[in-house]
């Protein structure tokens, strides 16, 4: 899934408007307290917690990662997920992150740190543990702060850095009454000063323009945490971290830890070899019958049935009586061609069974450990030109879309709460959460078309023959790519409407070649208007009836009010009327259901056709089921939308960055300091000095003035309250303007060795490495709490 790393709130209309560059948006009760307003995280972390005592002495944990970092220097543009876990693990941090995903002081470096001052300039007072030594002896100090200061504060262009957020505020770094307090003087005042000097590296990487661009890339010789770089090998793909005999702390309760680089689509193999001990999966790799039963539920600690807790009924493997007497009978009958035929067969299941036994047998030594990551998937709606650059039209979008309908077709089958997301800026449990959404309005499809009968968008108006859609191919974007052919010489590229269906239908997630997807096979038929997913309910036990139609066999969808015309569909969305043949469509020209979708919308003699972007690759199956969803709701309200299959390593450079698409789906991951990390994402596009157009991170090209204004006022405010004030009306403005529209936090799936301790779905909170480790013999991890900490 491309990752570039709650409820709504019903109105009947929306609540925001624009007048003279003002936003009118509901103001939060006064009676709320900022806990209230945060509310909790959704789902606590899920790592089979256990005290110290409890965790064995030693030991090597084999953790899939997804490569081999070409960069050990966090500050590089090519660092990546592996190079933050190493830089966890060995390097000192003031702040880390709590289950809450708040910043919390690091007491193994940092005694306090305190603004002292605010007038006439802004100062932090920091003290370091006395104890906090680097790998070579030498004290972690003031020198080693001023050193990061220098490198990252973008004054010397020698330094090659990817980022200089918050560094380019400081005017100058002192020592102390001592070497362990650092004076920290701000040229501008900074709110977001708890996110600096995390993680720290030693002057000697940051003192000069060549270690700091070379120096860190393939080794870090000095270090100052629980574990320290051994080797950063290539030819074995791994990075093996081994423990700091130097570290004050807690002892690492592992020896080792070995960071191997593993594809998505071997991890299983590997797991199923007993070659890892700890890897993160996909949503079908986590259904697998053969994991521990009774995962626990991330929020309660109870058992979790459903998807991935125990086999379902009907497994791969499992014969009926009748077809095991039928069976024999061949087998044992006259005719000697067909027994021969059916003893082979025999024998080939034999085979089968065993194998899938064995398979069983392998994964019993792990379970799967849930929570959610702390990044979210949002829709993007490009408004650089073409139809999306009319705010109208955005916000048509927007309200066409049932956010908690697609949020429950990726979590609900994998027993994960699903909540759509209620914030661009923070999560629900981190202080900056709050749900704007009021401001852009919930699902409502008579406000959608009223929007787009404002902006000109007539239901079946006439299209002037031969014209090109109104949206779809960018402006200069030259010849297309040709989009990678899919089997049966589909050229990747599918019409949603076009064929009289509807993408979000009872069966079939419109056309995806998903043969069922990771979001639980997405054939519930919910995205009707008049159906719930079976149940009424937003906390179903996801268990084998079907009843979000995820994983069951036999359940009742509920219906979405498209099969009362006597026709009824299985669930794998195949015609079993009387008369009908699976597959079957209804002669061209035949009309629709009343009420499953108005007319196609022309303007100007151009039909509204809008090019949705997706990732072909196998671990994007979740974004192409939410896709073709998005594309079901959108064609009730005539938009039509042509889905377009790219390569996974071609998408974000080649699609999002250059902004050839004009719907998409990719994922922010979530900040404690959103002033200082969301402001590039969604800062208003500013002509560069070569005429092209700078848009940082902002990839829908969508921005106003008063969105900066108001991330620049929370970034200078020192009075944490106002500064979060702040960031909830700049939400409430991103909203309004309906180019990015969350859907819902992204679930973390971690497969993990049953033995092992401390480790697995960390959710928002920082990893403790010397705590991880393999149980001791007859030893027992604790049960999860009953909430999330905050």
């Amino acid at each position: 899934m491309s990752h570039v790393g709650v409820g709504p709130r019903s109105v009947t209309r929306s609540v925001a408007f624009l007048a003279a560059g003002v936003l009118t948006v509901p103001a939060l009760a006064a009676c709320s307290t900022e806990e209230e307003t945060a509310g909790k995280p959704l789902a606590a972390q899920d790592i089979a917690p256990a005290a110290r005592a409890r965790v064995a002495d030693g030991g090597t944990l084999r953790w899939a990662v997804d490569s081999v970092p070409d960069t050990l220097n966090a500050f590089q543009a090519d660092a990546d997920a592996t190079t933050t876990r190493v830089a966890q693990a060995v390097l000192p941090s003031m702040y880390r992150m709590d289950a809450a995903g708040r910043p919390v002081r690091d007491p193994d470096y940092l005694e306090s740190a305190k603004v002292v001052a605010t007038e006439p300039k802004q100062v932090v007072l920091y003290r370091l543990n006395q104890q906090a030594v680097w790998s070579d002896g030498r004290e972690v100090g003031a020198a080693d702060f001023a050193a990061q200061w220098r490198a990252l504060s973008g004054r010397d262009s020698a330094y090659w850095t990817a980022r200089n957020a918050g560094y380019d505020r400081i005017e100058k770094i002192e020592r102390g009454k001592n070497d362990l307090e650092v004076r920290v003087t701000f040229g501008r005042p900074y709110a977001d000063w708890k996110s600096l000097f995390t993680p720290l590296y030693p002057k000697d990487v940051m003192g000069t323009p060549d270690s700091f661009n070379d120096g860190a890339r393939r080794e870090l010789e000095v270090t100052a945490g629980p574990f320290a770089v051994e080797k950063v090998d290539r030819e074995r793909d791994e990075v093996v971290l081994t423990r700091n005999p130097r570290w004050w702390g807690d002892q690492a309760k592992l020896s080792r830890i070995e960071l191997r680089a593993l594809p998505r689509d071997k991890r299983m193999a590997a797991l199923v070899a007993g070659t890892v001990d700890l890897a993160e999966i996909d949503p079908d790799a986590a259904r697998e019958p053969g994991f521990a039963a009774a995962p626990r539920r991330t929020a309660t600690g109870t058992p979790l049935m459903g998807p991935g807790g125990s086999p379902r009924a009907g497994a791969a493997g499992e014969r009926s009586a009748a077809d095991a007497l039928r069976s024999w009978a061949v087998a044992n009958g006259s005719d000697e061609e067909a027994a021969y035929e059916e003893i082979l067969a025999r024998e080939e299941r034999r085979e089968a069974r065993a194998a899938q036994e064995r398979r069983r047998r392998a994964l019993s030594g792990y379970e799967v450990r849930r929570s959610l990551e702390p990044a979210y998937t949002q829709l993007a709606l490009n408004g650089a030109d073409g139809p999306l650059a009319d705010e109208r039209v955005r916000r048509a979008v927007a309200r066409a879309l049932d956010r908690r309908k697609l949020a429950q077709a990726v979590l609900k089958p994998l027993g994960l709460p699903a909540v759509p997301v209620g914030s661009h800026l923070a999560l629900s449990g981190q202080a900056a959460y709050a749900d704007g959404s009021g401001a852009l309005g919930g699902q409502d499809t008579e406000e959608a078309l009223a929007l787009l009968a404002d902006a000109g968008w007539v239901p079946g108006g006439p299209v002037k023959e031969g014209e090109k859609a109104a949206g779809g191919q960018r402006k200069g974007s030259g010849q297309e790519e040709p989009e990678e052919e899919s089997p049966g010489g589909d050229d990747g590229t599918y019409i949603v409407g076009e064929d009289g269906k509807s993408g979000d239908d009872d069966g079939g997630d419109g056309g995806s070649d998903d043969g069922g997807s990771d979001s639980g096979g997405s054939e519930d038929g919910d995205d009707g208007d008049d159906g719930d997913d079976g149940d009424n309910g937003d906390n179903g036990d996801n268990g084998d009836d079907g009843d979000d139609g995820g994983n069951g066999d036999d359940g009742d969808d509920g219906g979405n009010g498209d099969d009362e015309d006597g026709g009824k569909k299985g669930r794998t969305g195949e015609n079993k009327a009387q008369g009908g043949a699976p597959g079957a469509y209804a002669p061209r020209g035949t009309a629709a259901p009343a009420g499953s979708a108005v007319a196609p919308l022309a303007k100007d003699g151009k039909p509204l056709t809008l090019r949705f972007v997706v990732p072909s690759g196998s671990g994007s199956k979740a974004l192409r089921t939410v896709a073709e969803r998005i594309s079901g709701m959108l064609e009730r309200v005539g938009i039509r939308t042509e889905l377009t299959k790219v390569s996974d390593q071609s998408y974000f450079k080649d699609h999002i960055a250059s902004g050839q698409y004009d719907l998409a789906l990719y994922s922010w991951p979530a900040s404690a300091f959103p002033a200082t990390d969301a402001r590039p994402i969604y800062a208003k596009p500013v002509p560069a000095a070569d005429g092209s157009l700078n848009v940082e991170q902002n990839y829908t090209r969508v921005g106003t003035d008063q969105v900066d204004q108001l991330f620049d006022q929370a970034l200078a405010t020192l009075d944490e309250e106002e500064a979060r004030a702040l960031l909830r009306k700049a939400d409430a403005r991103i909203w309004a303007a309906a180019a990015s529209l969350p859907l819902y936090q992204r679930p973390q799936l971690v497969a993990a060795r049953k033995s092992l301790a401390n480790a697995g779905a960390f959710g928002f909170e920082t990893p403790v490495y010397e705590d991880m480790g393999f149980l001791k013999k007859g030893a027992q991890g604790a049960r999860p709490p009953a909430s999330p900490s905050s």
